[in-house]
């Protein structure tokens, strides 16, 4: 074993494997891979080894549909056999909300080029004759699904990267690893020490172990995961004979099993809801290639429901059960990228499903590595999504609700309960005896909407207008026709201090930064020019600001800011979090009420739009701008949260001759439709330009220097691939949200980025992005987007329906 590298792996698994193969493909031949036993052991070598395109991100479902590409190469380069089975697969529907769901994942694939089709419960019968029909109401298919050989695909791996000039040493487990002042790291192993720039932790089933001995603990568990083995099978050998084919793939989201041919038999797993997690709190070193003990009753459900729609099993022997441990995130989604305050520290872990997502895991992460960018847009998969609040005992919760919902619908306006409330704030208990409904915000609990007397306090999940809708549009009103009061603690927030501070600002964002007590919104570019951040800023006085943006992307631009601090120490930035909580009021009758409860002249001259000051708010110390996202007149008023719940009252109280009335996150979401105002997320990612996002304004393209500057002139010269719209839809009961497909002339064309309906304006809208070509095309119906399976008309609307001209913001 060498002692130096420029970069160890730790973990032979798929994942670690894929990594290691990836980085020798860009070009870095010094890099180890050391396993603590053999490749595969762990979660790999027990997998079922299917593999799928499909997901619910479409980024991430862009990084399947290459991992599964990926094969034939690997096989060539290594001459490795990965055992590719391609058999298509099917998801069945056993009702008629799943076949909607199905429908929204069918339209998701027409805009990354999928070939899936939709198909009725007879025709899946045809491609699966295993099913009994009368249990279904229709199918997805799905060509490109299939399985392989887990262990053969990883040696494929494994060999590729050998033959590309990287060592694998095995056997030989990472006992501690010690960071070096300059930020290298050593590496030190039960065989020796090994110094090396990068560290990759692709653990698996050891992620936290090894997260542990650098000081963090990453939010991932492992679950007891349970599939069967059937005896050979008459049926399938008629099948096979007569159709020359193996069975395809099948999901059974009625029975929550997913099943595939396995030799002459059977393949049958479940994601039982009876979820059991493995070793909570630390990963035996000494565990291997060995299976747990399966527990048939907790598994016996879905097996009996599995067994009624594929009526053949009933009479089958089963020849054995597997089960095994694999490792989930919260989300289900992999933990992938560096991790925020450890200097050249990855981490690609939590990938369960390996098969489909350890290529594109690989690809990204080593892009990352080598070109400083992962070349994708994988937010869904970035470590930095989750902050300190994701705790053992949170992790254990959320994993645990996850796994048990494996192949259960998420309606768009379903709230999970695992693990709530987690964060809370002053005014939570307000809110609750208000009748409030809450939601997750990145673990804190804000209010969406508001039940009037009478009303349950709850949602019903539907893909359809809820019973939320009248209430939400009540809430609406109040803001447009009076004025409104909500919540935003759930923002991010900011504190940046020093000599360096404004040329640091000036460095990392495209707008110019504001004369002491006025606000500028900014975007922030990586040096692609494409979108990762979108700010508020405010300036106190020469060397201190203050900063707004969005809660569940804390941590990931909090990595990029220490990762651009000058080393002169000139500049310090600071995450207030729920240091800092704070209310919103807005509407025409906002200062009116603000102007009851303060000393200080709030007039439209005194304190103009854009403006931002510390004022007293009742007798509390508070931080006001004159800004709002509803596009109205309003204010954003921040303190403390000693003082909140004195504030909140203040204000209820002036407000009372007016009508003021709670509103909640829906409410807010719904009039910045009208504004046209995009958001982080959705309409600002990764994968955009700010030219293409419609953010021209804010980029000062005259100074002299900021990070990304040299991409986005090159954007603006050559106007860029898309651009952001905002569509007028005619809907009928259902309303976008988010990722359905924007068609022209018969042809996909875009896609939606988020949406809903505008109360005040009575318009269902959509935002979205299409070819840069087709922005100017405004005739009516010119454009349809396909809502639950059906297109309907949809027309650009340039200007903001409501105040076009920002005249209430400003007046």
């Amino acid at each position: 074993m060498k002692s130096h590298a420029k970069a160890v792996v730790i973990g032979g698994g798929v994942v670690g494997a894929s990594v290691l193969y990836h980085m020798t493909k860009l070009g870095w031949r010094d890099v180890m891979l050391i396993e603590r036993s053999e490749l595969t052991s762990g979660s790999t070598w027990h997998a079922a080894g299917g593999f799928h395109t499909l997901n619910g991100d479409p980024n991430v479902a862009k990084l399947q549909a290459y991992t599964v590409n990926l094969y034939k190469e690997i096989e060539e380069l290594s001459e490795q056999s990965c055992g590719l089975h391609l058999t298509g697969g099917l998801q069945l529907a056993d009702t008629p909300e799943r076949l909607e769901w199905l429908k929204m994942a069918h339209a998701r694939g027409r805009y990354l080029g999928m070939e899936t089709e939709i198909i009725s419960a007879k025709e899946a019968k045809e491609l699966l004759p295993l099913i009994d029909e009368k249990h279904f109401v229709g199918a997805l298919y799905d060509p490109i699904e299939g399985h392989l050989d887990p262990s053969g695909t990883t040696h494929a791996y494994a060999k590729a990267a050998r033959k590309n000039g990287a060592e694998i040493v095995l056997r030989n487990r990472v006992v501690e690893l010690v960071q070096r002042e300059d930020g290298s790291w050593d590496v030190v192993t039960e065989q020796g020490t090994v110094h090396a720039e990068h560290v990759v932790n692709a653990g698996g089933l050891w992620a936290r172990e090894v997260g542990r001995m650098v000081g963090i603990e990453l939010p991932v568990l492992a679950m007891e995961h349970h599939y069967l083995l059937t005896e050979d099978m008459p049926e399938i050998a008629e099948i096979n004979a007569s159709t020359g084919k193996e069975l395809i793939h099948a999901i059974d989201f009625g029975g929550e099993i997913y099943t595939r041919q396995e030799r002459g038999g059977m393949l049958l797993g479940t994601y039982e809801r009876a979820a059991t997690p493995w070793s909570p709190r630390e990963t035996p070193w000494d565990f291997g290639h060995e299976l747990l003990e399966p527990n048939l009753e907790r598994i016996a459900p879905s097996l009996e429901i599995g067994f009624k729609h594929f009526p053949a099993l009933q009479h089958t022997g089963i020849k054995q059960f597997i089960n095994g441990p694999f490792t989930f995130a919260p989300d289900g989604n992999p933990l992938v990228g560096p991790v925020r305050g450890l200097k050249n520290y990855w981490v690609a872990c939590a990938v369960m499903a390996g098969f489909s997502q350890g290529g594109g895991v690989g690809l990204s992460l080593a892009n990352w590595m080598v070109e400083g960018d992962p070349g994708f847009d994988i937010w869904g998969m970035d470590v930095a999504r989750y902050g300190s609040w994701a705790t053992l005992a949170y992790t254990n919760a959320k994993v645990r609700e996850n796994y048990s919902r494996r192949f259960r619908i998420r309606y768009p306006n379903e709230e999970l309960p695992a693990a709530r409330p987690h964060q809370t704030t002053p005014l939570y208990d307000r809110m609750s005896a208000q009748r409030a409904v809450m939601g997750d915000s990145w673990a804190l609990e804000t209010p969406l909407w508001f039940a009037p007397e009478g009303v349950e306090a709850k949602d019903v999940v539907s893909f359809r207008r809820s019973n939320d809708f009248e209430h939400v549009k009540a809430e609406c009103l109040a803001v447009r026709e009076s004025v409104g009061i909500t919540e935003i603690a759930n923002f991010a927030k900011y504190e940046i201090t020093g000599d360096g501070a404004e040329a640091w600002l000036e460095r990392l964002m495209t707008n110019r930064m504001p004369k002491p007590g006025r606000i500028i919104l900014t975007p922030m570019l990586n040096e692609r020019g494409k979108l990762i951040g979108d700010f508020t800023i405010a300036k106190i006085a020469d060397g201190h600001f203050y900063m707004w943006g969005s809660s569940q992307a804390e941590v990931y631009h909090m990595r990029w800011f220490e990762n651009h601090l000058p080393d002169n120490g000139s500049v310090a930035v600071r995450a207030i979090s729920l240091g800092w909580v704070g209310v919103s009021i807005a509407g025409p009758k906002a200062r009116k009420v603000l102007e009851k409860i303060v000393v200080a002249d709030v007039s439209n001259e005194a304190f103009r739009f854009m403006d931002a000051r510390a004022m007293d708010i009742a007798g509390a110390p508070c931080f006001v701008n004159r800004i709002s996202y509803t596009g109205d007149l309003g204010y954003e008023i921040w303190m403390t949260p000693e003082y909140e719940r004195r504030v909140y009252d203040a204000l209820k109280e002036a407000g009372a001759e007016f009508g003021i009335r709670d509103f909640g996150m829906r409410a807010l979401l719904s009039l910045r439709l009208e504004k046209n105002f995009g958001t982080w997320f959705r309409e600002f990612r990764p994968i955009y330009g700010p030219f293409e996002a419609g953010l021209d304004r804010f980029v000062k393209l005259e100074k002299d220097d900021f990070i990304g500057r040299d991409a986005a002139i090159a954007e603006k010269d050559g106007g860029g691939k898309l651009r952001r719209v905002s569509f007028i839809v005619d809907a009928d009961d259902a309303d976008v949200i988010g990722d359905e497909p924007i068609w022209h002339d018969g042809k996909v064309v875009g896609w939606v980025t988020s949406g809903g309906y505008a109360h005040f304006v009575d318009a269902s809208l959509a935002q979205g992005y299409i070819p840069k070509e087709l922005a100017g095309v405004t005739d009516e119906g010119a454009f349809e987007i396909e809502i639950i399976g059906e297109r309907r008309k949809a027309r650009i609307n340039p200007e903001p329906l409501f105040d076009p001209q920002a005249l209430r913001m400003r007046g």
